[in-house]
């Protein structure tokens, strides 16, 4: 019997079951198929940054989402960089993303990203909306101009079951069976590197570590390992860590000596339990499109890359509200197809630049830097250059700002593009994230932004007002209006008026209201 909704979500990762939560408070109805029954064990994606914790506020679980941390509260959240090992002189400190709190509603925090994911099933579980089958697999993915068609089979048994629906959104990792089914092809760039990831439980390695300031990553960025990351993540503070590095082509779980890689990274012998012992490739690999038709990508099935610098996750989770609100606009009538299409126009060159500007350019550079400094061979000429690593290493977390200037459902500046190289501002800039701001009732605005589009009106004509009113009623928009004053704190947006989408980025800004109201609605929301 075939079953239907309007969105099939195929991953029950954090980022499908993110999808989930929120299309399900979007009132959408969605399956959500998994094959796994639990969320795996493994403490990847650690960090969640300021802008992923924006998501979980919107979503109503950021409180739960704390409560379930396993680091002290308060804990540094970030990471050291040495030369060789970690018992070297040379180290430094680099400014994180997170030093850049205010420009966020959210600080930022780490857990181990399976309680990430039971934090987002338990609140998934709160929509009657929203379907989850745990222990099936997509093996068919058919679509057509009446909609998709989703065959999928029982992992440990001959059950099958069809579903249908608008839309399929594949969440189904790097190997994903939407992507592949839908013919969309991937680029990157591929080191040919074998890495392992080793799991494993040591007090004395959180004693030998005491000689540095505290901090939930350790890196050495040691010449054997050719620009490669070799580093060490705390899981917790009873002596839970994880560890990449690279390793030879033909190590295996069973002859390679581990042990030796760790001591080796770290600088002093310590004694070690092994829980995981996992290999990855390091590549960067970036889908051609996010949509075909009516087939979407998010998460690792768009893109995938070397677990650095807490990218990973935090981009899907991105993905997945990007993409939420616009496929709840088309479904609900009030959004236009160009307006799922901006999904792939403003997503996929975040991540392109995030992978190969960021993190391919990062180990490329890296790497010539070891190739020509050392300080055996010139100590003075070492330490001016590894000043310029560090200040290069702060520099792009500084200048990392995705925004969508660029994108056709956005009003910003003539032959813009969408692009991480930005600049974290106060000011209201179409395209770009809304920073927060207390508004005079002493509420902060993200307090008061609705689910749908907001106008933020400081001091704003009551006519202006009115127009965006009955224009965004005729068009069906959701559209809640904020009004203060244009004094204090307000003026930082150095505009009157502020038009924030869903995901709480900048459509348009003006001091007057604009030309023609209806066709500015229209754009923002895909219609022309």
């Amino acid at each position: 019997m075939e079953q239907r909704y309007q969105v099939i979500i195929v991953g029950g990762g954090p980022v499908g079951v993110a999808l989930a939560v929120e299309l399900g408070q979007r009132g959408v109805s969605c399956v959500l198929i998994e094959r796994h029954t639990t969320p795996q064990r493994i403490p990847k994606g650690q960090n969640l940054t300021n802008r992923s914790m924006e998501h979980f506020y919107f979503w109503g679980a950021v409180d739960e989402l704390r409560a379930a941390r396993v680091m002290p509260r308060g804990y540094p959240i970030g990471g050291i960089t040495a030369y060789g090992d970690l018992m070297r002189d040379h180290w430094y400190i680099p400014v994180g993303r997170e030093s850049y709190g205010d420009y966020f509603f959210q600080a930022n925090e780490r857990l181990p990203q399976y309680l990430t994911e039971e934090v987002l099933r338990a609140r998934m579980a709160d929509f009657p909306n929203v379907t989850s089958i745990p222990g099936w697999s997509a093996k068919t993915i058919e679509q057509d101009e009446q909609g998709v068609r989703v065959t999928i089979t029982e992992e440990d048994g001959p059950g099958s079951q069809v579903f249908e629906a608008e839309y399929v959104v594949g969440c189904d990792g790097p190997r994903s069976t939407v992507r592949e089914q839908s013919g969309i092809e991937r680029d990157g760039t591929d080191f040919d590197q074998k890495m392992a990831l080793l799991v494993f439980r040591s007090r004395e390695l959180h004693e030998g570590l005491k000689h540095l300031p505290e901090r939930t990553v350790y890196r050495a960025l040691s010449p054997d390992f050719k620009g490669a990351w070799c580093f060490f993540g705390r899981i917790d503070l009873g002596g839970g860590w994880f560890f990449h590095a690279p390793v030879p082509r033909d190590a295996t779980a069973e002859d390679y000596d581990f042990r030796g890689l760790l001591q080796r990274a770290a600088g002093f012998e310590f004694s070690v339990e092994f829980d995981h012992i996992g290999f990855w490739e390091l590549r960067v690999a970036v889908a051609n499109t996010y949509r075909k038709r009516r087939a979407f990508i998010a998460g690792d099935a768009a893109h995938t890359h070397p677990p650095y610098g807490a990218y990973g996750l935090n981009t899907g989770l991105e993905d997945v509200t990007n993409l939420g609100w616009k496929l709840a606009a088309v479904l609900e009538g009030w959004g236009g197809d160009s307006l799922l299409d901006s999904y792939n126009e403003e997503r996929r060159p975040i991540f392109w630049e995030t992978g190969e500007d960021v993190i391919a350019g990062g180990i490329k550079r890296d790497r010539a830097f070891l190739e020509q400094y050392s300080p055996d061979r010139d100590l003075e000429e070492f330490k001016q250059a590894w000043k310029q690593v560090e200040a290069a290493d702060s520099e792009v977390n500084r200048t990392y700002e995705p925004h969508y200037e660029g994108s056709s459902v956005v009003m910003g500046p003539p032959d813009s593009v969408c692009s991480i190289h930005g600049s974290l501002s106060h000011t209201a800039n179409a395209g770009h994230h809304l920073a927060p701001q207390l508004l005079s009732s002493g509420h902060n605005v993200f307090e008061e932004l609705g689910s749908g589009f907001t106008l933020l009106a400081f001091d704003a004509e009551d006519s202006t007002v009115k127009d965006f009113e009955e224009t965004a009623m005729s068009l069906n928009v959701p559209l809640k209006v904020v009004r203060d004053t244009y004094e204090d704190g307000r003026k930082k947006t150095e505009s009157r008026l502020a038009l924030v989408r869903p995901d709480q980025y900048v459509a348009w800004t003006g001091d007057t209201s604009p030309d023609d109201t209806a066709r500015l609605m229209q754009k923002v929301t895909g219609i022309v």
